[in-house]
């Protein structure tokens, strides 16, 4: 078995120090006895600073400290929900969990049919652990919007505790998480510049994870002045870590959320925004020599980018439809020049998952930014509350941006996956309400009826509004 797993990136050696261990054992004790509300400083603090390179291997299968602590995580919510005021007592599934389920097993099913072999199985088996490991994990710990306002300031500290390490890498090309082992001593150069990478695995998924975390610390400081403090040591963290990594797509994901809060004051007319995109990409289409999609080879921020790599696998990746579409491909480097490097979450989520794994990973993008706009919708009258879900909406659009540029595999997967768990705590928060629930009849009439005509016909009333975003299972 363990000889199969080599193929499925299963290689390597057990590499455990003795920092990491006292880290963990520290970590795990702290989960255990803190409050549900702190659980996630000690588990997100062992995610990020532990490289994913610390691990121990038995038989081909990698346990690295994140799994470890992932395990930890859900003891505590096992031994809580035996208790009167268990964690998990409040849970409700929506469409994103649902989503989210049909997209992992998707990912298990086409990929152990496609290379037909049981330790590729096991390698699915893996990213269902992390997938559902994480995500569910902190939809049972998340409960309102404290919670999430909490989990951003403690995303602010661990960016400033990067921010700093990367930096001083700047500095002495010296990456001060290789004393953990798992990443390398000395610091990326490309075209004569060092490219900061921390404990992530490459220089690129250390800047998106600070990129893709701007809005959050933006939305913090403009709903929560006792915040700012905190807001805007993120803001200065995430900023820092995106420039050490020198690197363009993290840069497009950091634009792509200062535009995204840009857009606020027309927060009204996004229905006639998103047209307008669509109907530029189309003429652009119409009169370009190349494909629109030829646009993303021309992205190159800081020099030496691989824009045309990321447009010629996009292209290939379009032409060849007819390899991938049913279960993915095997050898996607036959396709021309190191294709095999699928720097694309969406590449990557066909080329080894086929079209209905693609599809789904775009249902929970849009199923999240969907779930944003109707909790917006009832949340008029409360600024603070439609600024948070604003702040969590570009943060969503800063990760779609970055998707283009690179596919994450490695602690970038825990803030993606956290911030779907916060879009689905603070818009199940708002949508749930019974504020919200009393209110919508009065002003939902002016907004879903361009949506929904049926909805504002003569005779409807309070609790079919209601009903049509969720309300009637509320949990009062």
């Amino acid at each position: 078995m363990s000889e199969q797993l080599l193929r499925y990136g299963a290689g390597g050696e057990t590499n455990l120090s003795w920092i990491a261990v006292v880290f963990v054992l520290v970590a795990s004790l702290l989960i255990l006895v803190l409050p549900r509300k702190y659980v996630i400083i000690p588990l997100f603090f062992t995610a990020f600073f532990l490289p994913l390179g610390q691990r121990i291997i038995v038989i081909g299968l990698h346990f690295t400290m994140f799994r470890i602590i992932i395990l930890v995580g859900w003891l505590r919510v096992i031994l809580g929900g035996l208790s009167s005021n268990g964690d998990s007592s409040r849970f409700r599934a929506n469409a994103v969990d649902k989503a989210l389920i049909f997209y992992v097993f998707s990912c298990v099913v086409t990929f152990t049919l496609l290379w037909g072999d049981l330790a590729a199985f096991v390698d699915r088996m893996g990213l269902l652990y992390n997938t559902f490991g994480i995500y569910f994990l902190l939809r049972l710990l998340y409960r309102d919007e404290d919670d999430v306002d909490r989990t951003i300031r403690v995303f602010a500290v661990i960016s400033a505790v990067l921010a700093v390490c990367m930096l001083i890498e700047q500095f002495t090309g010296r990456n001060l998480f290789s004393a953990f082992g798992g990443v390398p001593q000395f610091t990326f150069v490309r075209e004569g510049k060092l490219r900061s990478q921390g404990p992530f695995a490459h220089p690129i998924l250390a800047g998106t994870f600070g990129a893709t975390l701007l809005p959050l610390f933006v939305g913090l400081w403009w709903q929560n002045k006792k915040a700012r403090a905190a807001a805007l040591l993120g803001i200065i963290s995430a900023t820092m870590i995106t420039i050490t990594s020198m690197s363009s797509t993290p840069l497009m994901g950091y634009f792509a959320g200062i535009l995204a809060l840009c857009f606020w004051p027309f927060r009204e007319h996004m229905r006639l925004l998103r047209w307008g995109v669509v109907i530029c990409l189309v003429g652009l289409q119409m009169v370009m020599k190349a494909p629109v999609w030829a646009l993303i080879g021309r992205v190159d921020l800081v020099g030496g980018s691989s824009g045309d790599h990321r447009y010629q696998l996009v292209n290939q990746f379009i032409r060849h439809f007819g390899d991938w579409w049913l279960l993915g491909v095997k050898e996607a480097e036959k396709w021309g020049y190191e294709m095999s490097d699928l720097s694309n979450q969406f590449v990557e989520a066909g080329v080894t998952g086929g079209l209905l794994t693609l599809a789904l990973f775009v249902v929970i993008i849009v199923y999240c930014f969907k779930r944003l706009g109707d909790a917006r919708v009832v949340s008029r009258g409360n600024p603070r509350a439609e600024r948070r879900l604003w702040a969590l909406g570009a943060a969503l659009f800063s990760n779609v941006a970055a998707f283009f540029g690179i596919s994450y595999f490695d602690q970038t997967i825990v803030s993606w996956y956290t911030l779907v768990a916060m879009i689905v705590a603070a818009t199940t928060a708002a949508l749930w309400s019974p504020s919200s629930a009393a209110s919508a009849p009065s002003y939902l009439e002016r907004t879903v009826s361009a949506f929904s005509p049926a909805v504002t016909r003569k005779g409807s009333s309070a609790p079919q509004h209601c009903s049509r975003l969720g309300f009637e299972r509320s949990p009062r």
